[in-house]
């Protein structure tokens, strides 16, 4: 059983929920940036919440069923069509052999995941299926989708046609979008006033904004507080000694700009790191498109902990839902 891609979009890879266990040689967690919508996708049509689907950025793929299938497409909204004919978001659907899948144009969000009964089916690489580009690893040899190719879809488990996702499950930025922060262990190198400043400037999503890191800017320049410089970090005052990036750190070369690092980041290096996004909010990144006004909202661990696990209640909530 397989899929033919007529048309690949932009920049459409396959990807699951990622290969942990390997930042530490450089090899990043990557998987789908949106992994609730990946999840909410791949249960609606009866796969593992973990199964390889697509995640397509802007602009959806062409994509000809040779086999019947069970297809559910969350996360940005982007009117999806079979043959034509519109299908709802959010919402199990059947695709019988012969008939395209297609898209319209994207009107909010970033990016669409599309979960196929039986799911994606590519070889393990690192224990995932998730395309990392960089690396040339997983997916389909490590690249994203071309047209012609075909992609191998596994045994079909369930699903069950009309089934959907509550309005209220589906999670989605507000406007301005706002994303919390706990401040890191590099807070100290900027002044008082430029950390004031941070918090209640609004930015806006910059070009520069992929799988790698979001690119922010608009708001004020960041002060730092005077230093000599440590041997090895550089001139510069956001330089430090080398150093390990989490997940969701907010880099801010200069102090002019700041980009939040995300699921195919490096593993560490130069640049001083501010604060971390917090876990529950990682998701909301993935659908900013650029020039999306922005609030960073300081918390602290305990918020970033009740936070985490108002997501998994909610997660949990799903699955009982869609069970």
């Amino acid at each position: 059983m397989a899929i033919k891609v007529v048309h690949p979009g932009l920049a459409t890879s396959i990807q699951d929920l990622g290969r942990p266990g390997y930042f530490h040689l450089g090899i990043p967690l990557g998987g789908a940036m949106d992994r609730l919508a990946l999840k909410a996708a791949n249960l609606l049509v009866g796969n593992d919440e973990g199964a390889a689907g697509l995640e397509a950025v802007f602009i959806g793929p062409t994509l000809e069923f040779e086999t019947d299938a069970m297809v559910a497409v969350t996360g940005a909204e982007m009117p999806i069509k079979v043959d034509g004919e519109e299908k709802p978001g959010w919402t199990a659907f059947q695709v019988k052999a012969g008939q395209v899948l297609t898209f319209d144009y994207l009107k909010t969000g970033a990016r669409i995941y599309i979960a196929i009964s039986g799911g994606i089916d590519v070889p393990l690489a690192l224990g995932s299926r998730s395309t990392y580009a960089i690396g040339a690893l997983g997916g389909l040899n490590g690249r994203p989708l071309s047209a012609g190719d075909h992609l191998p879809v596994g045994e079909a488990l369930g699903g069950v046609e009309g089934k959907s996702v509550p309005e209220a499950l589906r999670r989605k930025p507000g406007m301005p979008a706002e994303l919390r922060v706990l401040p890191g262990l590099y807070w100290h190198r900027i002044t008082e006033d430029a950390g004031r400043n941070f918090f209640e400037d609004t930015w806006k999503v910059a070009p520069e904004a992929d799988r790698m890191g979001y690119r922010f800017r608009g708001g004020r320049k960041l002060d730092f507080v005077d230093r000599i410089p440590p041997f090895g970090a550089g001139s510069d005052p956001s330089n430090i000694v080398d150093s390990c990036y989490p997940y969701g750190s907010i880099q801010v070369p200069g102090g002019t700009e700041p980009i939040i690092l995300h699921r195919d980041a490096v593993s560490g290096g130069g640049y001083f790191m501010l604060g971390t996004v917090i876990s529950a909010d990682m998701d909301l990144i993935g659908q900013l498109q650029p020039h999306t006004p922005t609030r960073f909202v300081r918390v602290t661990m305990e918020e970033a902990l009740e936070a985490r696990k108002a997501q998994k209640s909610a997660l949990a909530h799903l699955r009982e839902v869609l069970a």
